[in-house]
């Protein structure tokens, strides 16, 4: 979308290289706004991959433009992923939050431990199930001690095969946001069904250090940022709209005789020089819409009653200065980004009206 636009204003009227630069500093200012950043984030320092249940998240809500399936699978329009930065304790896990913007409500916080394979255990009983708890440390160098932790879930869980468990910890992230020093990590413990002491342990959870990346702890947020869509087709970029480009004027007189109908808009990352930093997409297809609205409005046009009015006026020039109605998106769609943060954590992120699915006369 970037270069196309940079290429019509080439083509509008000769610019210095300065004033070209100028313009593309600007432009690219103004979309990341529509992206509601102030920077883009730098390039992960080597090759880092994504977790997993990010790429799978990204994958159920849109589809490979980036285009939401459906508004309502997220809660909320963002989901942050954060690793375990102990890199070592086992069973102790902390998790910084420093890129999550002051502002986001905190819908759902979820702890995610992958279950390895148990261990096998001598002698001739065997539990099936032990019970698993996690808290909150209040006393970072004593834990253990009356008032050194919080409980935050516990449940049973089985010790056959391996895979992920998932554990609901949205209060204490929620405290952690509001006072950042009291973020001293989370404890993990591992007792018999009835509270009993197992030693070992027959069940352990993948570490961040000792283990494969895609097994690591990792701690999900689904947070919303208080971004929503206006109702007015348009107002999804600064300003109200796409700035309007002088093209060719045989070009703009053949746009007149052509009926409004939706156009391919392709906005393409690597061009725009974000692709370091966006997973997915690589770009997408954000159309536009373009043609003329002449009396009669026919159904095919999809106009609004206010439209069809104004074209009447215009047609039979019963007041002056009255235009013919524009060709507009009536119907935008959402689309998501999974991208790396400033701290290199992955975010999942759904913004509003940014593709046109269906023009008509407004």
């Amino acid at each position: 979308m970037l270069g196309t636009v940079l290429l019509l204003l080439a083509l509008a009227k000769p610019v210095s290289p300065d004033s070209a630069a100028s313009r593309r500093a600007e432009a690219l200012k103004r979309l990341l706004e529509v992206f509601g950043m102030e920077d883009p984030p730098p390039p992960p320092a080597q090759f880092k991959q994504p977790p997993q249940y990010m790429v799978d998240l990204f994958n159920t809500v849109a589809n490979a433009d980036g285009v939401t399936k459906n508004p309502d699978i997220l809660e909320g329009n963002t989901v942050r992923s954060f690793l375990d930065k102990t890199h070592g304790e086992k069973m102790r896990f902390l998790f910084v939050l420093s890129s999550m913007a002051k502002t986001e409500k905190i819908l759902t916080a979820e702890l995610h431990l992958f279950r390895l394979w148990p261990r096998a255990t001598n002698g001739p009983k065997r539990h099936h199930f032990c019970q698993v708890s996690v808290y909150q440390v209040l006393e970072k160098n004593e834990p253990d001690t009356p008032g050194g932790k919080k409980l935050l879930a516990a449940r049973l869980v089985s010790l056959q095969g391996s895979g992920w468990e998932v554990f609901a910890i949205t209060q204490a992230v929620r405290d952690w946001t509001e006072d950042e020093s009291s973020n001293q990590g989370l404890l993990v413990t591992v007792q018999g069904p009835g509270g009993s002491s197992l030693d070992p342990p027959p069940l352990q959870f993948a570490s961040g250090r000792d283990h494969h990346e895609s097994k690591k702890p990792m701690l999900v947020l689904f947070t919303d940022d208080g971004r929503r869509g206006a109702s007015l087709p348009m107002a999804g970029f600064p300003g109200g709209s796409l700035p309007k480009m002088a093209g060719p004027r045989s070009t703009r007189s053949l746009d007149r005789l052509q009926p409004c109908q939706r156009h391919p808009l392709s906005v393409d990352f690597e061009e725009i020089g974000w692709s370091g930093w966006i997973i997915s997409p690589r770009g997408y297809n954000a159309y536009h819409c373009k043609g003329s609205c002449p009396f009669p409005l026919g159904e095919n046009m999809r106009p609004t009653n206010h439209a069809t009015v104004q074209s009447i006026i215009n047609a039979l020039k019963l007041s002056e200065g009255v235009s013919s109605p524009c060709c507009v998106p009536d119907k935008l769609y959402s689309i998501n980004l999974l991208y790396f943060d400033d701290d290199e954590n992955v975010v999942l992120k759904q913004y509003d009206d940014m593709v046109a699915g269906s023009c008509g006369c407004h």
